[in-house]
């Protein structure tokens, strides 16, 4: 990820392959519509292949009642096992008790008709398989016609989240020759960002502190399985031709190599903002590029030419050309450097010989060309332990909250399905494996309040569900604005979940996060519009305290309504900003937190100040900013990016809410015409939307409310 916010386009992956199985065959009944339904299954449980500490399992469903439109499947594992992550169904687990429900695709289910489904889990001691299964609530009896089961009632409070250990399982990896697996393993992964890969003298170059043992220990301790150690190695080598690597510089990079591996990550270290710094020259320079590119990875893979199979090298991060002819030529130079990167590798010896191979896409984008260019590369490679790789920072105009992009709509989902089914069917489906080197969103280069919070949650929400849908392996990217690189703990916990939960299973969400309540005049109900996402809703709570069905919300079909008089209760007395929370339950996930908000529309002033430093006084009173307009008075838009009237939140403009204005940046006036008057539009998220004029002149702007 360079340091300034490029767009990025996204990759991703996880697969599993099946080994030698052991297979129980079980039965399982289902329940149809009515009770005299004739009801029954058969189960087919395998594992597909075991390692220390971990395992890969696969599951088969064979329906022998009446047809189906929605299925779960349940189970206890007898050794202590733990599902860590799955696909083709949402998984969730109670101590050992473990229940599998159907996913969008796959709940019809005829009368003899199968599904199947797979996961990893990890184990001690032993790894015995299930002995009995319930489907939809009846236990499995072989034939049609079984015996009810009890049905339990969902929780009020989501199940005990088992604690990842404080000390790392067993390390052995998947067994050698099941790229598949090993990279299913990976998930989840996370980027040590802004450290070994800085430009500068030493790994502080850009603000992060040096990295300790005590880090990687508090990130394993996270859940997280894969470490990506992004590395540059432009200022820590010599000259022509030997290209030296600096002793002190290497010796420090496979030492924070050898605690992840001690920790018990997968690793991953790379060629990084090389990139962009030589590499790219490449059209113009290829002679030198090549030779400086070789001698780097002939040392590279020399020095860890012994080390665990658990680490992969990368050959590029991002990789890109300046001054090519085009699509064509860029294609041949990466197809090059990738080649080049593997015979290294290989003709290294050791376990290099068999080491897992990352390749990115040009840019590390998953546009179809470029997906199509790497394929050519693996088919002409013909090794399978290759892992492909893109990167995903979502929907452009979202990522950054530019052009209106203020929502995680159907346009931006629509994105993130088509660039994870272009990497599923080109890569995964084949048998290869993909990882999603980097994914997060460009809005967080700067801080992480670029994007509303609840948009945000929303958006991490469903990249979890649909990467572990199309068995991909995602390792976030971290410059230390997320997990404090001292601290050891999230800047933001609440994202933090909803990540961490769509490893996982899936959570339920609403069109909103937040509730906007007039301080003056009556306060009236006001609806939200549920996203089960699969879940079925279980209720309101405040704190400890469940909110009442009927007296102070309903719910008819997907829309929930909180009340008059639960919203009065809630807002007490009307202060400005957020009076209550209450959390939205849902039958597995997390919580959706739900903000009782107190608002009157806020007052603009008018002002004047220099282009350089010039903000609008503005009295939020309890409203919060979506984003900016900009047009001039013959209806053109203007400012930076003047295809779209809608600027870039953080960039043209900001809202400061505790010095009580909203910054118009240097950059927007940079691209404002000298004299003309702009019309501005302030959108706010309670719906209030504001007029505001500007003209700059000669570096002074005057600012007015009329």
């Amino acid at each position: 990820m360079s340091l300034q916010s490029t767009l990025r386009r996204a990759r991703w992956r996880v697969g599993l392959v099946m080994g030698s199985a052991a297979l129980l065959l079980a039965t399982g009944a289902m329940v149809a519509a009515s009770a005299q339904a004739a009801a029954g299954c058969r189960v087919a449980y395998a594992t597909a292949s075991q390692w220390s500490g971990g395992f890969s399992a696969n599951v088969g469903i064979t329906n022998l009642g009446d047809p189906l439109s929605g299925w779960s499947l349940v189970w206890t594992f007898p050794s202590g096992q733990r599902v860590t992550q799955a696909w083709n169904a949402n998984v969730t687990s109670s101590g050992s008790q473990v229940t599998a429900t159907n996913v969008s695709y796959n709940g019809a289910l005829a009368t003899n008709g199968t599904v199947s489904f797979g996961f990893n889990g990890s184990w001690s001691g032993t790894n015995a398989v299930p002995t009995s299964f319930t489907l939809n609530g009846v236990a499995c009896t072989g034939s049609v016609g079984g015996t009810t089961t009890p049905t339990t009632r969902p929780p009020t409070t989501p199940p005990p989240t088992t604690r990842p250990p404080t000390t790392p399982p067993p390390t052995t990896p998947p067994p050698a020759g099941n790229p598949m697996a090993a990279v299913a393993a990976m998930q989840p992964g996370w980027n040590l960002g802004n450290s070994f890969d800085a430009v500068g003298a030493d790994e502080t170059a850009w603000g992060n502190p040096r990295v300790t043992e005590a880090l990687l220990d508090n990130i394993r301790a996270q859940g997280f399985n894969s470490i990506r150690i992004p590395v540059t190695w432009t200022n820590h080598h010599g000259a022509a031709p030997s290209y030296t690597i600096d002793a002190a510089w290497l010796n420090r990079v496979r030492e924070v190599v050898n605690w992840a591996l001690a920790d018990g990550f997968y690793v991953m270290i790379n060629l990084h903002h090389d990139s962009w710094q030589w590499i790219n020259t490449m059209p113009t320079d290829r002679t030198n590029v090549l030779n400086r590119y070789n001698a780097l990875w002939t040392q590279l893979a020399s020095a860890f030419r012994d080390a665990s199979p658990r680490l992969h090298f990368e050959s590029v991060n991002e990789p890109q050309f300046t001054g090519s002819s085009g699509d064509a030529q860029n294609a041949t130079l990466l197809n090059e450097l990738n080649t080049s990167f593997h015979r290294i590798v290989r003709q290294s010896g050791g376990n290099n010989a068999t080491r897992l191979l990352v390749l990115p896409t040009l840019h590390t984008s998953a546009d179809q060309p470029r997906v199509d260019e790497l394929v050519s590369t693996f088919t002409a490679l013909n090794d399978p332990n290759l892992i492909a790789t893109v990167h995903f920072y979502g929907y452009w105009p979202f990522s950054v909250n530019v052009a209106g992009g203020t929502r995680f709509d159907a346009t931006a989902q629509q994105d993130l399905t088509g660039v994870l089914d272009r990497v599923y069917n080109a890569f995964v489906s084949r048998n290869i494996p993909v990882v999603i080197g980097e994914y997060g969103l460009l809005g967080f280069d700067r801080h992480t309040g670029t994007i509303e919070q609840g948009e945000k949650l929303k958006f991490f929400e469903y990249l979890g569900y649909y990467a572990r849908n199309r068995r991909i392996t995602t390792q976030l990217w971290d410059n230390g604005q997320h997990f404090g690189r001292t601290s050891f703990q999230w800047s933001d916990p609440e994202l933090f979940a909803q990540i961490k939960s769509s490893w996982t299973t899936r959570s339920g969400t609403a069109s909103s996060d937040q509730v906007y309540v007039p301080r003056t005049g009556s306060i009236t109900s006001k609806s939200l519009t549920l996203n089960l996402n699969g879940t079925t809703f279980q209720g309101l709570r405040q704190g400890n305290t469940d909110l009442v069905n009927g007296t102070d919300y309903t719910v008819s079909g997907s829309t929930l309504t909180l009340t008059a008089a639960a919203l009065t209760r809630l807002v007490g007395s009307r202060a400005y900003g957020v009076n209550a929370n209450i959390q939205a339950r849902f039958s597995q996930g997390v919580p959706w937190r739900i903000s009782i908000i107190t608002y009157d529309p806020p007052v603009l002033s008018n002002a004047t100040g220099a282009a350089a430093s010039f903000a609008v006084p503005t009295q939020f009173r309890g409203d919060q900013l979506a984003t900016m307009e900009a047009k001039y008075a013959d209806g053109s838009n203007a400012g930076p990016h003047n295809w779209t009237s809608f600027k870039e939140f953080d960039v043209a403009f900001a809202p400061n809410y505790s010095a009580n204005s909203i910054t118009l940046k240097p950059e927007f006036f940079a691209e404002v015409n000298d004299g003309q008057r702009v019309t501005l539009t302030f959108h706010f998220w309670s719906g209030t939307t504001l007029t505001y004029y500007v003209t700059e002149s000669g570096g002074n702007v005057t600012g007015t409310t009329s």
